[in-house]
This record gives structure tokens, C-alpha cells and sequence, in this order.
């Protein structure tokens, strides 16, 4: 898995498909769509690593956005046209009220200009025709929102939310509350799970490095399930296991998924303890090999 910092001005798998041909990798993805006006932590993950993707899209993110107040857009962020503007009358009581009423279990419509399908089409490609596809709302969480400066009608904040939360959902939403309108005017995703931006490289970077370097910028493929118990398995258990099979463990604590190892440290994959007693494989790598299985 590769930590990346994903530029402004390009889509989530364009920055993707940079980074395939760096590290000529035949089978890559992303964990997570950022628009191409947001720019922030992108984690990528390559080859084996991407069956276990889906608990970074699953995982809570961080962004830093930019609101502007007194206008809206066509697309609820700054590359759609002005649909109107409004004089702001805001103060820090009334700003502090909607923050607030925003924080918690909240209900979202996702907007239009968004990677939804509908039908097997993206829901932008229906806006761009001028195309309104009716959404349900869905339920999110926002864990905080943290204020970090109110200057010339910009807020500036830092959001802590669940999956499938729309940052220019809430800008909108914020805007509409507070009686102005609004849209996103700049976004950075600051976390996604327990990674960390600061740990993450820009291309720029990476096309500067050695192969070498850019080799050991990679983390390893369990990385992305740390928050998941560990445990390690005999030899015998490797070699039944790795083959479909279910294995019995005495005086097994855990149920539910499990990252599994060998004896040598090296990881297996993701398990599943059942209530009786044995660990089921689930995903596992599946170039592992081991002496006994060769």
C-alpha cells in the first residue's frame, strides 16, 4: 500500500493511474473517490493488498474544507456556475448554533455531481446532461467540527466524519441553514482510518526517488486491518488452512475476522474465528507459500 497526496485538478483514478506506471503494477486501486478539486490523502493499494481495501472506504476520514458563503453553485463546490448569491449576515452565535445542529447522526441527500450510480451510470454524468435523478437521503455520522477561522464570508474547518459523508453536502447544507447559501471551495482530506496525511508522498516526490526509495515507500499489505486481533498458526494449521480449509484452534479467545500469521511472522491473510472453535479463511494471500506448502 502506498500513502498518497493526491494533487488538485486531477480525479481519483487519474492520480491512480500515475501511480500504476511508477510502479508498473498490473493490478492497483484506490480506497476512496476524492474530486479533483480536493487534494489530501489518498491511500492506494497494489496487487494482494486490495482485498483488503474495502476496510479503508468502510473507515472514518478527516478533510479540511473551505466553505464560501453567500453564493451557491451548479455543482456545490467552486468549478460549478453561480447560481446566486446572497448578502452574509452571520454571527459567531448563530454560526456556532449550526455547526453544532450539524454534529452527530445526521441525513444526507447525496449531491448530483457525485460517483453514485444510477442504473449503472454515475450520477454526474446525468447532471452534466441536466438530468435531476431523484436520491434518497442517507444517514451519516460527523464526529466533529472543529471552527478554525470565519474571515472575509470563507469558513474554514476541520470535519471528522463516518463514510459516504458529502463535505459539499454539508457546505451546502450549512449555507442553506444559516439563510445565505454556500459551496465548497476547497477541500483536503487530513485521515483516512489511522492514517495519516503527514505520512503521506506527493507524485512530485515519488517521481524524484530512486526505485529503491520508491520501493520502500510501500507498506505492507495487512497494514490496512491493524485494528483487526492477530494470531498466529502452526505450521500444520498453515498448510490446511492456505488450502480452503477450516482450522481448529484450543483455547481460541477471539470470534469474528482475525489477521492471521505464520510462525515466521509472515501474514496469511484474514480469517474468521467461528463459534466452535475454528478459524475460516476468508481472504487470503494467495502467492503465500511456506515449506510445508510447496
Amino acid at each position: 500500500m502506498l500513502l498518497l497526496d493526491k494533487p488538485p485538478g486531477l480525479s481519483s483514478n487519474q492520480a491512480l493511474q500515475q501511480i500504476k506506471r511508477l510502479y508498473s503494477a498490473a493490478k492497483a486501486g484506490h480506497t476512496g473517490s476524492l474530486d479533483p478539486l480536493a487534494t489530501g490523502l489518498l491511500p492506494i493499494c497494489f496487487g494482494e493488498a486490495t482485498k483488503f481495501s474495502h476496510f479503508l472506504l468502510d473507515a472514518d476520514k478527516s478533510y479540511r474544507a473551505l466553505i464560501k458563503l453567500g453564493s451557491t453553485t451548479a455543482t456545490g463546490d467552486a468549478e460549478g456556475i453561480v447560481l446566486g448569491t446572497a448578502t452574509v449576515k452571520v454571527t459567531p452565535t448563530a454560526l456556532n448554533a449550526v455547526i453544532e445542529q450539524f454534529t452527530g447522526v445526521i441525513q444526507q441527500v447525496p449531491p448530483m455531481y457525485s460517483a453514485l450510480k444510477h442504473q449503472g451510470k454515475a450520477l454526474y454524468e446525468y447532471a452534466r446532461q441536466g438530468v435531476e435523478i431523484e436520491r434518497a437521503a442517507r444517514t451519516v455520522t460527523i464526529h466533529h467540527i472543529i471552527l478554525n477561522a470565519f474571515e472575509q464570508n470563507t469558513l474554514d474547518i476541520t470535519v471528522g466524519c463516518s463514510k459516504g459523508t458529502y463535505i459539499r453536502t454539508l457546505a451546502e447544507d450549512i449555507g442553506q441553514v444559516l439563510g445565505c447559501g454556500a459551496h465548497l471551495a476547497g477541500l483536503r482530506r487530513l485521515s483516512t482510518a489511522h492514517f495519516e496525511l503527514a505520512d503521506a508522498y506527493t507524485v512530485e516526490q515519488l517521481e524524484a526517488m530512486s526505485l529503491q526509495a520508491r520501493d520502500a515507500c510501500l507498506l505492507a499489505p495487512d497494514i490496512a486491518i491493524q485494528n483487526l486481533p492477530a494470531m498466529t498458526l502452526d505450521a500444520n494449521s498453515v498448510y490446511y488452512l492456505t488450502r480452503g480449509q477450516q482450522v481448529w484452534q484450543t483455547g481460541m479467545k477471539f470470534q469474528g475476522l482475525l489477521r492471521l500469521y505464520d510462525f515466521e511472522g509472515n501474514f496469511l491473510g484474514l480469517g474468521e474465528a467461528t463459534d466452535d472453535g475454528k478459524i475460516a479463511p476468508k481472504r487470503l494471500i494467495v502467492n503465500y507459500r511456506s515449506e510445508d506448502s510447496e
